[in-house]
């Protein structure tokens, strides 16, 4: 809860619960580009959680629906809070279980999509993220 220091009023915000995924294939992992990352900067795959849906639901839907990819053994990873606005971010991890990896244009979020292997990453996100912290769990046991 949050209390104003003013006026004393206590207000509850809401949680807007949103996953992030990393997905992998043998030794790559799936990584994109949205258009609001600086430019140039690869993450993992992210989006909210819609009503009525479960955690790994939102998972399989959002991987479907930005690259086309069918995946399985999803695993939880952990959890970061997300001030943008009062999200919380759930992270997962899955493996590729199969299609061809398009990227879904006309959704307007990922302005590119690849499979990379520790050896050729591209420039990744902060190192206090939780998508970082999974990238760096990858390259240390995949």
């Amino acid at each position: 809860m949050k209390q104003c220091p003013t006026c004393g009023l206590t207000h509850y915000p809401r949680l807007a619960p949103a996953v992030i995924m990393l997905i992998t294939r043998g030794h790559e992992l799936l990584l994109s580009r949205a258009y609001h990352h600086p430019p140039s900067r690869y993450a993992v795959q992210a989006g909210f959680v819609e009503v009525g849906e479960t955690l790994e639901e939102a998972v399989r839907r959002e991987i479907r629906e930005e690259v086309g990819l069918e995946i399985n053994n999803i695993r939880y990873f952990g959890s970061q809070p997300w001030p943008f606005p009062s999200q919380l971010m759930i992270a997962f991890t899955a493996e590729y279980a199969g299609g061809e990896l398009k990227i879904n244009y006309a959704e307007a979020e990922l302005e590119d999509a690849g499979w990379y292997t520790v050896d050729n990453l591209p420039p990744l996100p902060s190192v206090n993220s939780i998508a970082r912290q999974m990238i760096e769990a990858f390259i240390t046991t995949g």
